[in-house]
């Protein structure tokens, strides 16, 4: 079944971040020359989703006013020195079609499924939907992470497909780790069950599921009774773990690499990588790392 619509969760504080996100959401940082969401935007953009819903904090407007908020006074600022072009990419950002911008209900635990479940409301009934994580990046080879992702579950007679990527096994006590039920090769495989932060000595693989899923509507209904997991918190994992328990749920390793952008340090890999993946600016950070 074709997946049409996508959630993109941009509600959590980033307090890594303070004081800047107290009026700055995180996922509007800049990456080179745009927003880490904007990133997140154009990879559902890519991959055909008519339908796009961004769901942020109580009181957040910024994400609303930087897709919806026109400046004519900045266009007819450039034109009268004729510099028309730099407006390009806001008339572009201007005629993105399909997005929702929404905010995460309040009376919800915290969780990183709670801005999932928030968007029941606009989901079709018994249709799969895809859900991106707002803070996590992919610089693809080819086509974007999530288009990967829709590419093979529509042509796969399964329940849901999650991303994956192996990471160093002293880190994996900091995400979501895979249990891998049949491996078909190095790239996909079945999921058996998933474990949050588990510390090394427990951890069934390295292999790290990450802010990338397709999953089918009854996703929705698991989150909807609210059971929290870890930390009284409310899990998209844990949810995942349902599916892969009475259905079948796979994960695949997209091509391309993934960076989350949740702190400081990994904000800064992130960035440095898309400078150097950017032919404009490439040569010009290579030399000036390699100068340091």
């Amino acid at each position: 079944m074709k997946v049409n619509t996508a959630i993109i969760t941009a509600a959590g504080f980033g307090t890594r971040f303070l004081p800047i996100v107290k009026e700055i959401p995180k996922e509007m940082l800049p990456i080179v020359d745009k927003p880490i969401i904007q990133y997140v935007v154009e990879e559902c953009l890519d991959a055909g989703i008519e339908k796009i819903i961004i769901v942020v904090r109580e009181g957040n407007n910024v994400i609303k006013n930087y897709f919806n908020k026109s400046v004519p006074e900045v266009r007819d600022l450039l034109a009268s020195v004729g510099k028309e072009k730099r407006f390009q990419e806001v008339d572009r950002l201007m005629t993105y079609e399909g997005i929702e911008i929404i905010t995460q209900r309040t009376d919800l635990p915290y969780g990183n499924g709670s801005p999932v479940l928030s968007a029941m409301p606009y989901i079709e009934k018994d249709r799969p939907f895809a859900v991106l994580f707002a803070d996590d990046l992919i610089l693809s080879r080819g086509k974007s992470g999530i288009a990967q992702l829709l590419e093979y579950f529509e042509n796969s007679d399964v329940d849901g497909v999650i991303s994956a990527q192996s990471v160093e096994h002293s880190k994996v006590n900091k995400y979501g780790i895979i249990k891998a039920k049949d491996v078909i090769d190095d790239h996909h495989g079945q999921v058996d069950f998933i474990v949050e932060k588990p510390e090394p000595e427990n951890a069934p693989s390295d292999l790290v599921t990450y802010g990338r899923y397709v999953l089918p509507y009854r996703a929705m209904d698991l989150l909807a009774e609210v059971h929290t997991g870890l930390d009284n918190e409310l899990w998209l994992p844990d949810v995942n773990h349902q599916i892969a328990q009475t259905g079948k749920l796979m994960y695949k390793v997209i091509d391309g690499d993934w960076y989350t952008t949740g702190d400081p340090s990994n904000y800064f890999e992130a960035l440095t990588r898309f400078y150097l993946a950017n032919d404009e600016y490439k040569d010009k950070v290579k030399s000036f790392l390699e100068n340091l």
